[in-house]
């Protein structure tokens, strides 16, 4: 009889063959009404499956990361489905759930039309009307290839054998029925079809199979599905949001960035950009001198032997760039730890030193496909806020809570939330089990002693070190994932780091990798649609815009500049022969935080007409008493507008 142990601690006796949907049920009608699958021993199975085995369960339902994932890959295959009895010839590939929704790649004769998508949806919608079950069936080898080649399906049988190129002694191959549809898949799945009750086909795009351009392009099909109507609705409201605050549009609309052809994925930033970025990089320092980093800076070029005594050559060349020099291999760095690494050798160290905190604004460069290309979000050349900080390891725990205070202190000013997970081990790892079990305990007990709340990410860490990630929370709840703790204990024995301790002797140090913006860019990105470009003054290109309503103000209007910018204010002048409500709107499509108007009587009076970028207005405004408080708002980095 096996015994089950739940998240929650409790354990419980079941028959053996008890289902997991059976579990569900005598834990409550509601948990096995939202119930999609469940996980046993870590691993992901089927509401139908017989649990034959002490262990522990975990029944998953669309509250959870992985409830959603089964979720949304059921739905891929309904997806599937409905384009195989639309388009019969057309050749399935691979259909997985991603961070938000599902996709499928389709071998078509031609691109999808609009119209096509909409026949998608509608014949998905009528799929899930039919509430056909999903079924497992396990194939032999030679009958799993038969039978993908009977149905057309060459693409399917590619897969098979390359999971046998991993493991030959792979031997039998899962298929899902739905309804007579039958796709090669390890599952699991929901019930049946009926579990989704909103889906909906989002866009389509190219993309090449295995995504390498040699390949022969396939129609890619986005979706995403819910088990409640009014989930959709918000989330398409959310959409529409998303898209107003398009960074790219934004961008161009504020003059803060451009990207172009001659050189894909790597950002032009205007001058109005560089200001946002110049402030971003002040508070980086002033944060940093205060918690006892030490600024460097590496080269972007790195012979090739660094990068193969590091691991980058044999675990991350696919996305490196690389040149020869005088005959010789170098590449381009696309991380900037090898390069601290080397500023570290190059003096001998003693544990009194410890922790030693090196910082770095490095510029790195990887390769990302043309067709992800986005923007700020997905670029190929970055500049990353790295540090590498090397301790002993009886400094691990404090050092790592120290770095999740600087990281909480600074996203505060930007009024981020924030969730973190804890990434273990990957498959192509460095290193033994023991160390990295060593690494995984000791960032999960800082964690502990911070009191914070994570949820682990099996499999996810650097091929180097598991790590927390954080993924910060925006205006309207969309997650990014930014800064990073990276625990190494990895690089420290390839490179022969050694410092002196308390004993006299030589010991290896442990080293931490970490980000807290992750990426200049990418974080730009992210402020500007997290704030829609109405950036808090602090961060505003041009903080205070001066409107004279006639030229008999002009020199009142350049004096008030000149004061202005002694306080250190960004300030503009709009002296345009306009209205005057159109150069407030203007100023206002700008997202200025003050619009100050100044004509006869505030010229007479010496004081200020002041208007917030949010339409509020104050007059008679005492010139010194506003620039004091704006300096105030500027200095202390708030997110309000409380100057007037």
């Amino acid at each position: 009889m096996p015994v089950l142990v739940f998240p929650d601690g409790s354990k419980k006796d079941f028959p053996k063959g008890t289902t997991a949907f059976q579990v569900a049920e005598s834990l409550g009608k509601r948990l096995a009404s939202a119930a999609l699958a469940a996980k046993l021993n870590g691993g992901a199975v089927d509401l139908n499956a017989p649990i034959a085995e002490d262990g522990a369960i975990e029944i998953l339902t669309f509250d959870s990361p992985a409830g959603k994932e089964v979720l949304w890959h059921s739905a891929s295959h309904v997806l599937a489905k409905a384009a195989k009895e639309l388009w019969p010839s057309l050749k399935l590939t691979i259909g997985p759930a991603i961070e938000e929704g599902f996709y499928y790649d389709f071998d078509a004769e031609k691109p999808f039309s609009e119209e096509d998508l909409k026949r998608l949806e509608e014949k998905a919608l009528e799929i899930i009307k039919r509430n056909e079950k999903f079924t497992r069936i396990v194939l032999p080898h030679a009958e799993a290839l038969r039978k993908n080649k009977g149905l057309g399906e060459p693409y399917k049988n590619e897969i098979i054998e390359d999971i046998r190129k991993e493991n030959p002694k792979e031997r039998e191959f899962p298929f899902y029925e739905l309804g007579g549809f039958l796709d090669l898949c390890r599952g699991p799945h929901i019930p049946n079809a009926g579990k989704i009750k909103a889906f909906k086909v989002i866009k389509a795009s190219g993309a090449y199979w295995r995504g390498d351009a040699k390949n022969r392009q396939l129609q890619r099909v986005y979706g995403i599905a819910f088990p409640e109507q009014k989930m959709l609705d918000e989330y398409l409201k959310r959409v529409e949001e998303a898209e107003k605050r398009d960074h790219r549009k934004i961008g161009r609309a504020l003059d803060l960035f451009s990207v172009h052809e001659e050189a894909p994925g790597s950002p032009f930033f205007h001058p109005n950009g560089m200001v946002i970025r110049n402030e971003l990089e002040r508070f980086w320092r002033e944060e940093h001198e205060r918690e006892g980093y030490k600024e460097v800076k590496t080269p972007i070029i790195l012979n090739k032997a660094l990068w193969l005594q590091s691991g980058h050559w044999d675990h991350y060349k696919e996305n490196m760039y690389f040149t020869d020099i005088d005959g010789t291999d170098f590449a381009v760095k696309p991380m900037n730890c090898p390069g601290g690494i080397l500023i570290y050798k190059s003096s001998s160290h003693s544990y009194k030193e410890f922790p030693l905190r090196l910082a770095e604004m490095g510029l790195v460069h990887r390769h990302e496909l043309s067709g992800v290309l986005s923007g700020l979000f997905r670029v190929r050349c970055f500049t990353q806020d790295d540090a590498h900080i090397f301790v002993t390891e009886d400094q691990i725990k404090d050092e790592i809570k120290r770095i999740v205070s600087l990281t909480d202190r600074m996203y505060t000013v930007f009024g981020f939330t924030y969730e973190v997970e804890l990434s273990t081990r990957p498959e192509k790892a460095m290193g033994s089990i023991e160390l990295w079990n060593k690494a995984e305990k000791a960032l999960a007990d800082a964690m502990a002693e911070k009191k914070m709340k994570f949820t682990v990410n099996p499999g996810d860490g650097a091929f180097y070190g598991p790590k927390l990630d954080f993924k910060i929370r925006d205006a309207i709840g969309r997650l990014w994932q930014c800064a990073t703790i990276q625990l190494d204990f990895q690089m420290p024995e390839r490179f022969d780091l050694t410092y002196e301790g308390a004993d006299g002797r030589k010991h290896p140090p442990v080293m931490l990798h970490r980000v807290v913006f992750g990426s200049f860019e990418r974080f730009m990105g992210v402020l500007i649609e997290h704030y829609a470009g109405a950036f808090p003054t602090w961060l505003a290109p041009t903080q205070a815009i001066l409107i004279p309503l006639t030229d008999s103000q002009a020199a009142y209007t350049e004096e008030l500049r000149k004061k202005f910018a002694a306080k250190g204010i960004r300030t503009g002048v709009d002296a345009r022969n306009e209205k005057v409500e159109a150069k407030i709107r203007d100023a206002q499509l700008q997202k200025i935080p003050y619009i100050i108007v100044i004509g006869k009587r505030e010229q007479e009076d010496g004081t200020l007409a002041v208007r917030k970028r949010t339409n509020e207005v104050k007059q008679g405004v005492a010139a010194d008493s506003f620039l004091n408080a704006l300096k105030k708002e500027i200095s202390e980095r708030s997110g309000k507008l409380e100057a007037v």
